[in-house]
């Protein structure tokens, strides 16, 4: 016989993977939502709340009579639920964020980048003045485990997959979709920024499900093993979709389009270790991220956001071609304009591996 188990929410990206990993296992779910978004995937043997779990009053009129041998809290708002179920869960596990570390929403806390990758126990924000969202984020898992000291919580990056609000995939899907033959990208598209497939964050929760004493107390990172580049996550999502774009490199101050898909205000790196989910309870990805990327855009195109509509408002993406052509051309002109200019001896590559007697190796030695 399994655990009764109750997830706060359970119907979004990495809700339903969840959920069907709990039913598999044997676990009585209730799922408590606000009931807005009902899903065919959800296993029809889970049980159905809807509360809203914005709503502290609501939920404590609920939860007066209940208790569960583990709570999953992703979604609502953290600090009330972790005090309202105090008492009522022989587990607590919770969701979170990486904005609480240091830096990662505001770059100006980290002029010289963030280290590559973010220890689990880099700084967090202290500092309200510093970046609001980080420091309510970082007070929130306190208060978790000050409601409840043995929870698990996880940190997550952002999130890809089928289902998501904010789809960062969609800048290029419909951009295939419409037909456009160039994207900007910037710095050669080579920032990388760490994030979570729906199905790989999924099964980090449930590794930590199966390995109570090993998790108890625990926060984790969590993330894709594979950080991919902007330029990989533009290639991808193209060939996907059987397209292939010319990507237009520019300066980062220059290639105002790609901000959507930077989704920073630098071009630094955004990067996560997750040492302590691998060593702990064995995490590796369930779906490379490839396929996740390719899997992705397919449900994309299938399923496409409402032009206009809230998805694009909160990418910030207005898909104004013209203004895109308008500043490719202007570019390409300034670049082929550039005058060439000859060094009494043309810099090099390094001769470090060329070993005794050999060459510097120039441009030509890597062409395709």
């Amino acid at each position: 016989m399994g655990d009764t188990v109750l997830v706060i929410g359970g119907t979004g990206p990495t809700g339903l993977p969840l959920v069907r990993g709990l039913v598999a296992r044997g676990h009585a779910v209730t799922i408590l939502h606000r009931g807005r978004h009902e899903r065919a995937e959800t296993p029809e043997r889970v049980r159905h709340v809807h509360v809203d779990p914005y709503d502290e009053r609501a939920l404590a009129a609920w939860a007066a009579d209940q208790s569960f041998d583990l709570v999953l809290a992703m979604y609502g708002r953290l600090r009330s639920i972790a005090r309202t179920l105090r008492g009522r869960a022989g587990r607590f596990l919770s969701v979170g964020g990486v904005p609480a570390y240091r830096g990662w929403m505001n770059p100006c806390l980290a002029p010289d980048g963030l280290p590559v990758p973010v220890a689990e126990d880099a700084p967090l924000v202290r500092v309200p003045d510093d970046d609001e969202k980080g420091y309510r984020i970082a007070r929130t898992e306190e208060a978790v485990f000050d409601a409840h000291p043995d929870a698990t919580h996880f940190r997550y990056p952002y999130v890809y997959g089928p289902y998501q609000l904010a789809p960062r995939e969609w800048c290029i899907v419909r951009r295939v979709l419409d037909g456009r033959s160039r994207i900007v990208v910037p710095d050669g598209g080579l920032t990388l920024h760490h994030h979570g497939y729906t199905e790989n964050l999924a099964h980090a929760i449930l590794l930590a499900v199966d390995h109570p004493e090993t998790s108890r107390g625990t926060v984790y990172n969590v993330g894709d093993d594979d950080v991919l580049s902007i330029r990989q996550v533009v290639e991808l999502v193209a060939a996907a979709l059987g397209h292939a774009f010319e990507l237009v490199s520019m300066p980062y101050d220059l290639a105002v389009p790609a901000r959507p898909l930077l989704m920073q205000p630098l071009p630094s790196h955004r990067v996560l270790d997750l040492t302590r989910i691998r060593r702990d309870l064995g995490y590796h990805d369930l779906v490379a991220p490839r396929d996740a990327l390719a899997h992705t855009a397919q449900w994309l195109a299938q399923h496409p956001p409402e032009r206009g509509g809230v998805e694009e408002q909160v990418l910030t993406d207005p898909f104004d071609y013209r203004a895109e052509d308008e500043l490719i051309d202007a570019w390409l002109r300034a670049r082929d304009a550039m005058p060439v200019v000859d060094f009494a001896i043309e810099p090099g590559f390094g001769l470090a591996y060329s070993g005794p007697g050999g060459r510097a190796r120039s441009n030509a030695d890597f062409a395709g």
